[in-house]
């Protein structure tokens, strides 16, 4: 299937793993530029040294998206590089779920500067840009908690409901640009983070196996790959997925109660 994506290009926050670190490779592989950031800079390097071995283009620069200089200065610097923008992952954050009175307002602060506000700082430089080439694609990443909050969930499930709300905002606003917006509600996938996770749940198993335990909630029996996850991404970029926007959609194996 072609995805008409050769040629674009593409931005990626929290791009040195995971989900970011394979919808990368994946939109190499359809012939896009791709831009990634993250604070860690060896990561970076190994994910843009694998896209340029397999023949695509790649800039990795080390960036902390709750600082709005680093947000800039990687937007400036891809735009620089490329020539031109189409498309933004919003890809940045990790989990933090605790009972909701032992979350101090440093925590709610952070959690919200990464999920949240580093997502509004890429979509306010990175639209002009998008506008410039007649429109593209911006995809927030979230989760399935967004939807249907969990008991001590706090602070990402209210973060992660604020990211699908600026979904529908800037899909309904810049419609008219040709931009459209969509974001991927995340369930489990095998990642860094959740790797991390699986060791903590059972500290006696090799990951292989925690993650079959971890699986054994989800309705379709499995943990999902982030190849998985960037194949979806990918396609709701393309020239294939032109009528979808504003749209929270699932990516959790049917684990969440709600659509």
């Amino acid at each position: 299937m072609e995805l008409g994506l050769k040629g674009k290009v593409a931005l990626v926050t929290g791009g040195s793993e995971g989900i970011g670190a394979a919808t990368a490779k994946a939109f190499a592989r359809e012939g896009a530029c791709v831009a990634i950031c993250a604070r860690r800079e060896e990561p970076l390097k190994q994910v843009e040294s694998a896209i340029r071995a397999a023949g695509g283009e790649c800039l990795a620069m080390a960036a902390d998206v709750r600082r709005a200089e680093d947000v800039e200065r990687f937007v400036t610097a891809a735009h620089g590089r490329f020539g031109r923008v189409d498309i933004l992952i919003n890809n940045a954050g990790t989990s933090a779920a605790s009972p909701f009175e032992s979350v101090t307002d440093e925590s709610w602060a952070e959690d919200l500067d990464l999920k949240l506000f580093a997502a509004i700082r890429a979509s306010r430089l990175a639209i002009p840009l998008i506008r410039q080439q007649g429109g593209g694609t911006i995809i927030n990443l979230t989760n399935i908690q967004a939807k249907q909050p969990a008991a001590a969930s706090v602070p990402t499930s209210v973060s992660r409901a604020g990211g699908i709300a600026l979904t529908k905002a800037l899909s309904k606003e810049f419609a008219k640009d040709k931009i459209r917006v969509n974001t991927v509600c995340i369930g489990l996938v095998k990642s860094g983070q959740i790797s991390r996770g699986a060791v903590r749940r059972f500290p006696d198993l090799p990951l292989d196996q925690a993650y079959e335990r971890m699986g054994e909630n989800v309705p379709i029996g499995r943990l999902a790959e982030a190849e998985e996850a960037a194949d979806l991404i990918v396609f709701l970029c393309s020239d294939r997925a032109q009528y979808i926007t504003g749209d929270a959609i699932n990516f959790d194996g049917g684990t969440s109660a709600v659509v």
